[in-house]
């Protein structure tokens, strides 16, 4: 985030102005917000207060309140650049990315050099996704400040989308010597490293994610030492537990036995639609995750860290499948669910979690994979428990698609329906990696900027045998995917 200085070219501010700047400079953010407050009370239209308090609740993420007082602002003082630069700032935050675009074009236009305001307008391009023109304006932010490491940051960020990774290492980087305390720096060039196959180096970043502020809690949790990979953990128990989604500790579990194997006591500790699944898998005991009250252990581990542990490269992913299985009795029961359905049956899930900060790249209307689904000679099965708007009206018009819906009570369900299907088709979500977990033939969805764990520019999985990598050839191309899903689909039915 970059807020323009207060500083304009209009008559100089008050002494009571000059105190709140004194105030917000010093950190005392309350006492500055009450000399402007006064400053408003005694005059709606002063410029000063307006802007500064639109800054204080920029700060706050408080983004409609300070859109409304910037916007005021610029209402008084049109030509007033870093008003309308943190208008952007605030339009950004409410996610009106057009209108903070346009917000900071007109500070440029006003004020060419506003360096905060070209960084403020590549943010809201890159989440519209025009990453070229992302690079571009923070390309020019550094180049008017080069020691900005916000800016150093965007533009690491542009570059990676654009898949420019060595320039996008660079910035980061640089943004990381300016900054040696940005967690999001090093994380983002972790997740660099594992896009591009530097696992070892990767891993070891990655758990710069524990150092954000949203895994604050997971931090102080434990009284246990994390384990790392160095102690020996025979004859301990070790726990672990989830931090992340669904599809990461299905994706993690194959480390379980390996832990088990050293002698360890493994206690998996899972989101409760995970627990039935689970609670099968030989020398682990899995129990339901209670954050606040963990069951007793010696080691504690999250399972995103345990690639870090065990040293995993490329070379040494733990990638024999299947290292999960469905419950005989829900095999048994959704085998005879199914057993009237022709062959080949295809099970899809087209969406993830609608809360997932990236689900707006990965998940597909269905809609999108309507000619797909409509094809002749193949049965498909819907993976997707719960729907999104507009998928009812979709699935009226796709009677060649069995929708399961609530049937789906848990992940022990889900799996034992995939154990009665020929192959699954999903987009990158839990469903698709417990489809690589229990072995089945899987074709994934990919969007142009994948996950890390999905690497780049190849069709196959180092992490699932079973898996089959569909990506888009440019961000947003969905229609190209299922063209090719559709030739790939012909083939497997043999037709």
């Amino acid at each position: 985030m970059a807020t323009a200085t207060s500083k304009t070219r209009y008559p100089p501010p008050s002494p009571e102005v000059l105190r709140g700047y004194g105030l917000q400079e010093a950190g005392r953010i309350a006492e500055a917000e009450q000399v402007f407050m006064a400053l408003l009370r005694r005059d709606r239209r002063d410029y000063y207060a307006l802007h500064q308090l639109g800054l204080i609740c920029c700060g706050r993420k408080q983004y409609a309140e300070a859109v409304l007082l910037l916007a005021t602002a610029v209402e008084v003082r049109p030509r007033a650049a870093e008003a309308l630069c943190n208008l952007g700032l605030a339009l950004h935050g409410l996610t009106r990315h057009e209108e903070a675009v346009a917000a900071c074009d007109a500070a440029l236009a006003i004020a060419p050099n506003h360096a905060a305001a070209h960084h403020n307008r590549g943010n809201a391009l890159a989440d519209l996704d025009r990453h070229a023109e992302a690079a571009a304006a923070h390309g020019r932010a550094v180049a008017l400040q080069p020691d900005d490491a916000e800016s150093l940051y965007g533009l690491g960020n542009a570059l990676r989308e654009l898949r420019r990774h060595d320039e996008a290492l660079a910035a980061y980087r640089r943004a990381l010597e300016l900054a040696p305390g940005r967690s999001d720096v090093r994380f983002n060039i972790a997740l660099t490293q594992l896009l591009t196959g530097a696992l070892r180096e990767g891993f070891a970043g990655y758990d710069h994610r524990l150092d954000k502020p949203e895994f604050a809690e997971l931090r102080g949790r434990f009284p246990t030492p994390a384990w790392t990979g160095e102690a020996p953990v025979a004859g301990r128990t070790v726990l672990l537990h989830p931090e992340q989604g669904m599809g990461d500790v299905i994706q993690c579990m194959r480390y379980g036995p390996l832990l088990a194997a050293q002698g360890a006591r493994v206690i998996a500790a899972v989101t409760a639609p995970l627990l039935p699944l689970l609670a099968g898998m030989p020398d682990i005991e899995a129990v339901v995750w209670d954050r606040s009250a963990p069951p007793a252990h010696d080691l504690h581990c999250p399972y995103l860290s345990l690639p870090r542990a065990f040293g995993t490269t490329l070379e040494t992913i733990p990638a024999t499948v299947p290292y999960l299985a469905a419950p005989p009795d829900r095999v048994n029961a959704w085998e005879g669910r199914l057993a009237a359905l022709p062959r080949p049956r295809v099970g899809i899930a087209w969406a993830g979690n609608p809360g997932f900060a990236n689900d707006r790249h990965r998940s597909i209307p269905l809609s999108t994979l309507a000619p797909l689904l409509a094809a002749d000679g193949v049965q498909f099965v819907s993976l997707q428990r719960d729907l999104r708007h507009g998928d009812e009206t979709a699935l009226q018009r796709l009677p060649n698609l069995v929708q399961l819906g609530e049937e789906l009570r848990d992940f022990a369900d889900t799996a034992a329906v995939i154990a009665a299907l020929d192959l699954v088709i999903s987009v990158d979500t839990a469903v698709a990696h417990l489809a690589g977990a229990l072995g089945k033939p899987v074709w994934i969805l990919l969007p142009y900027s994948p996950d890390w764990r999905w690497m780049l520019d190849r069709e196959d999985s180092p992490w699932y045998p079973t898996a089959r990598l569909f990506r888009q050839p440019r961000t947003g191309d969905w229609r190209s995917v299922v063209a090719r899903l559709g030739e790939a689909l012909q083939a497997f039915s043999g037709r």
